[in-house]
């Protein structure tokens, strides 16, 4: 998601701050509270980086076609800076501890390097790279979660909003680099959650997506009064701010989704029926290298719960095709695992090793790219037709919909979602965004359901 800027001044002050921002909804996150920080010192935000007197790229380093990219883009505003000498270019995020070095001494492409804990120093960081200096704050801490901070809504809608309500991750999968990016998991006191939600609604918004590296381990505790929320408590509370908010979660892994969320969803119309549960690999061996923690036996068992539990749920998952040492057999068991779980949709990647992993240190990458390329495709391949096939099924049924804008082909149409996550296409006619209405399913894409509104039946 790149150039995800503010488009609502946020400060009368005489800076422009331009930010783009790649990867995860987190990193969106993120950039909201570097906005808001900076709104508080002097800079408004800017849609147009030729305005700019900072220019900051949140950073992914999830995976090296993010990485590519965003080299890509720091040479290209290397050039924009030598016609402009006093603009401030900065990295943030994931690739700034790893590859400070690199990005202020080698490649000399930057000012200012700021890991994803250390934003309350960026206007501190801001006055060293004015006085000519290079300056670097990458340390992670066991604390931080920005709690009070109000997030600046960048490019917002109106509707959709994000909650960071954890940073950080425990689980110590081989392929991830998070753990050694973004530090050790905390989550955020509730209470300001909660506030954060509540201001939403007031100001309009009707739809909050709860954000975490794995939502579903959420647990916070204040040790003096002994009070106690777990992620199933905390969604309660939101979705008790008012049935007419929606509540969103992403992303979980799936040892830590509990039967008590399960039946926190289902108690309440207002969070919506929709898991995102990462598979990864269909083979347990390849589970086992991953450090995924479970083994294709206990997935399938998982997810059987949650279909018996939600019947109705829509259900995502991740897979990266050939891991290490992944044999032609061990790709037919993900293959045939998708056939089984009838995912909704899918993000399907290829492996590529990242740098400071567990995998990078004890494996080798030794499935030849052609190879992962092929069984790449038959992944994706298999998930569009299960898709297609899918959505077709959603014909003829009726879905409430809360509408979030016009939709990319037309302006005669409007596009929102239904609780499964799915996105529905309708005619505009009276209609407008931010409001709820029911839509009969008249035909289907892959990624799409077709409908008009309706009235429904008492």
């Amino acid at each position: 998601m790149r150039g995800l800027v503010g488009d609502i001044p946020v400060a009368t002050g005489s800076k422009n701050l331009y930010i783009e921002t790649y990867g995860c909804a987190m990193n969106l996150a993120d950039s909201e509270v570097v906005a808001s920080i900076l709104s508080e010192n002097g800079y408004k935000t800017t849609s147009d980086v030729k305005e700019a007197d900072v220019v900051f790229i949140n950073t992914c380093a999830i995976r090296d076609n993010a990485e590519s990219r965003v080299w890509g883009r720091l040479r290209e505003l290397r050039t924009v800076k030598k016609g402009k000498p006093d603009l401030i270019v900065g990295v943030l995020g994931c690739m700034a501890e790893r590859l400070k070095s690199q990005l202020l001494e080698k490649e000399k492409l930057v000012d200012v390097v700021v890991g994803p804990d250390a934003y309350r120093d960026l206007p501190k960081l801001l006055e060293t790279a004015e006085d000519g200096e290079k300056a670097v704050n990458v340390l992670l801490s066991r604390e931080e979660t920005y709690a009070e901070i109000s997030p600046v809504r960048l490019n917002s809608n109106g509707i959709n909003a994000f909650i960071s309500i954890m940073r950080g991750c425990n689980n110590m999968c081989s392929f991830c680099v998070v753990p050694f990016t973004r530090g050790r998991e905390r989550s955020r006191d509730p209470h300001s959650i909660i506030n954060e939600a509540q201001d939403l609604y007031e100001k309009g918004y009707r739809e909050v997506t709860l954000l975490g590296q794995n939502v579903d381990s959420y647990h916070w505790k204040n040790e003096e009064t002994g009070e106690e929320c777990n992620f199933a408590r905390l969604i309660e509370k939101v979705a008790e701010i008012n049935p007419l908010l929606r509540i969103r979660f992403s992303s979980s892994h799936p040892k830590d989704i509990t039967d008590e969320v399960l039946y926190t969803m289902k108690k309440y119309e207002n969070i919506c029926n929709y898991i995102h549960f990462p598979l990864q690999s269909g083979n347990s061996r390849i589970l086992n290298l991953m450090n995924r923690t479970y083994d294709r036996e206990w997935f399938i068992q998982r997810l059987t719960k949650i279909r018996e539990i939600l019947p109705d749920c829509g259900i995502s998952t991740d897979v990266i095709a050939g891991f290490c040492t992944e044999t032609e057999e061990e790709h037919k068991d993900t293959v045939e695992l998708f056939a089984w779980a009838q995912f909704d949709f899918a993000y399907m990647y290829q492996y590529s090793e990242r740098p400071g992993t567990l995998a990078a240190r004890q494996f080798k990458d030794d499935v030849p790219e052609d190879v992962k390329n092929r069984r790449l495709s038959e992944i994706i391949n298999l998930q569009h037709s299960i898709s297609a096939a899918k959505n077709k099924l959603h014909i003829g049924k009726t879905y409430k919909v809360l509408i979030e804008g016009h939709s990319k082909k037309s302006t005669d149409d409007l596009v929102g979602r239904n609780e499964q996550n799915i996105k529905v296409i309708f005619p505009k006619e009276n209609h407008s965004p931010g409001e709820y209405v029911h839509v009969l399913i008249e035909r289907s894409t892959t990624t799409s359901l077709i409908g008009k509104v309706i009235i429904p039946k008492p």
